[in-house]
């Protein structure tokens, strides 16, 4: 499995938000602490954001806290925000070549370890608490 920089990046300025659970963390900080350009970390708090992980709040004294308590967050949840499943059914339509239908469609041996190798991440992902 590949993690994306979207994935690894979101999942760090995550981690640094649920850290500093006392007060609101602003995007040039988590960017400072991160070592990542304000914009990038602006496009990752905007993903977080709408997924529920954190809230947004504006004014002088604003920020981002966590939107749910780390504990019932699980890492599965926002990897699945931040870029999406290791495989999905959208993986053989999009990867089929020159034609509309893959050429394995009917009997594909790859699909099953695919579908197999996604199953065991997502469930090691999904025990996984912030």
């Amino acid at each position: 499995m590949k993690l994306t920089s979207q994935e690894e990046y979101g999942l760090r300025c995550l981690l640094q938000i649920a850290s500093a659970p006392e007060r609101f963390l602003t995007i040039p900080e988590v960017a400072r602490r991160e070592a990542l350009s304000t914009a990038y970390v602006a496009k990752l708090m905007r993903i977080l954001r709408r997924a529920g992980f954190v809230r947004s709040v504006r004014g002088q004294k604003g920020g981002f806290e966590m939107g749910l308590p780390p504990q019932e967050v699980n890492v599965g949840q926002v990897l699945d925000a931040l870029g999406g499943r290791l495989y999905s059914e959208a993986f053989c339509r999009d990867h089929s070549g020159d034609k509309s239908d893959c050429v394995h469609n009917v009997d594909c041996s790859l699909r099953s370890l695919w579908t197999a190798l996604d199953g065991a991440i997502q469930r090691v992902l999904n025990r996984t608490q912030l």
